[in-house]
């Protein structure tokens, strides 16, 4: 099983970036996927979250109509579209794959709002 995230990265405030995580080794269409992340000296949060198959999505407060989760199955990938993005967003965001009590992880991609 492996879950690899890229697109992070260093954006000015107001900017925007797409985030992907391609998954392998486990029948991605059937599990819910979600994006986590955490800033330095906090705990890891929920952003994101997209049902198997799509049509549900939730979102945290912080980033509701800014952020948009989306899914590709037949590509194995997920993807975290952030757009206004703040300071306040700054953090390594992991993908993850849920699916009742099981989790996969990836390694996270770092995303650094500054100007």
């Amino acid at each position: 099983v492996q879950l690899v995230e890229s697109g992070g990265g260093l954006v000015q405030p107001g900017g925007s970036l797409r985030l992907s995580c391609i998954a392998s080794g486990f029948t991605f269409s059937i599990w819910y996927m979600r994006w986590f992340r955490q800033a330095p000296g906090k705990e890891r949060e929920l952003v994101a979250s997209i049902s198997d198959g799509g049509g549900f999505t939730n979102y945290v407060d912080s980033v509701k109509g800014r952020f948009t989760v989306s899914r590709d199955d037949a590509k194995n990938t997920v993807y975290l579209q952030m757009n206004s993005l703040k300071p306040e967003d700054t953090a390594v965001y992991y993908c993850n794959a849920n699916r009742f009590i099981r989790d996969y992880w990836g390694q996270g991609t770092q995303v650094t709002v500054s100007s």
